[in-house]
């Protein structure tokens, strides 16, 4: 039994169901990111453990206590809100310490708490300031104050980062996960930035149409998604998904995949059941970060292929140089490092970490598991 325990949760609105039989259990200390795009369900299911949302159907507990039906006020959780959603009256100070004093904690705890938590988030000096006198990551630390404040059984965040520019952005992202890494608190987090999800995680709900399509960790969403939706929304930029069909040489089968000029390239597979599909289309997934040149290839895999492929364009980023090919009749993106040696119209050899390499089913887009 998780510490907050999601059990078979549906949410309906008339007849239309928008939150499809939802199971996850968080661990006391977990920080589970709910991410996927818009209009996915993400949001409702955080207001559902808020309180804020009725349940349909299925149940909610938070430390084995069932919360349908349970007041939010009752529910000793915290949120922090996109909008901050703060007194623009009361004094930061106020503020922070707003919801204590409603329930009646003496002033001399209330004072105690509030230092405290000023202290943890560095933001003493702001104190005797009014709202509308900071910026929107100060706003940002003081949502996250009152909500520390109450030393609830979970926090959720709702999106409470989208309203800062780049760079505050990740600012913050090293806060609240150095926070979380001194409190040890239990976080449920939603987002639509699959960055967010992957640097801040634990564990990682993936949504889409009302479903969880894969829950784990940053790792295993990464390296193994359920589906193409996950695999092409987790990851920048996406991983590349291309038309092959499964052969087999020297006993091991191999993806043979179209290249610019109508040649084959003969890519080996480190998955021996799909023998199987011999003779089958799939859909070969592949990350841009292991496609290579020869130099760069990874020493650890014992699966480096080797094809010759024509450039169409390349994208310098810096550290990193981003070559676009055309692979089984789609443009196809490798990762280079910022020499690599490359030029549009160039034909070049690439290496291809084949151990992190993905096949999915072509009719249902579900990945085909070792």
């Amino acid at each position: 039994m998780g510490f907050l325990e999601i059990d078979n949760t549906t949410k309906s609105y008339g007849a239309v169901e928008v939150l499809h039989n939802v199971d996850i259990s968080v661990e006391e200390g977990e920080f589970l990111v709910l991410v996927g795009p818009s209009g996915c369900g993400k949001s409702t299911l955080l207001n559902m453990i808020a309180g804020l949302e009725d349940i349909t159907s299925g149940e909610i507990r938070i430390k084995d206590n069932l919360m349908n039906g349970v007041h939010p006020s009752k529910r000793n959780i915290a949120m922090v809100f996109q909008s901050y959603a703060l007194y623009p009256n009361m004094t930061v100070g106020q503020n922070i310490t707003f919801g204590l004093e409603m329930h009646g904690v003496p002033k001399a705890e209330r004072d105690k708490a509030m230092n405290d938590v000023a202290n943890l988030l560095q933001i003493e000096q702001l104190l005797d300031r009014k709202p509308g006198a900071l910026s929107g990551g100060q706003r940002q630390r003081v949502a996250m104050g009152r909500a520390l404040v109450r030393n609830p059984d979970v926090f959720l965040f709702d999106e409470p980062l989208s309203n800062l520019d780049a760079k505050l952005r990740v600012d913050m992202r090293t806060e609240i996960k150095k926070l979380h890494h001194k409190l040890g608190t239990t976080i449920v987090y939603v987002t639509h930035d699959q960055i967010e999800a992957m640097t801040l995680s634990t564990r990682i709900a993936v949504m889409n149409g009302g479903y969880v399509q894969q829950l784990g960790t940053p790792q295993e969403i990464y390296d193994a998604p359920a589906n193409i939706f996950v695999a092409t929304f987790m990851g920048s930029p996406a991983m590349n998904v291309v038309p092959a069909k499964v052969a087999m040489a020297n006993g091991r089968p191999v993806a043979h995949v179209n290249l610019h000029d109508g040649q084959v390239a003969e890519l080996p597979f480190s998955q021996d059941n799909l023998a199987d599909w011999a003779g089958k289309d799939i859909l070969l997934g592949i990350r841009p970060e292991t496609i290579t040149d020869e130099d760069a290839a990874d020493r650890k895999s014992s699966n480096i292929a080797h094809m010759t492929n024509r450039i169409v364009v390349t994208e310098p980023a810096g550290s990193d140089t981003f070559v676009t090919m055309s692979l089984g009749g789609k443009d196809v993106i490798a990762r280079m490092r910022s020499d690599a040696n490359v030029a549009p119209g160039a034909d070049f050899m690439f290496a291809v970490n084949m151990e992190k390499a993905v096949a999915f089913d072509p009719e249902t887009e579900v990945r085909i598991a070792p």
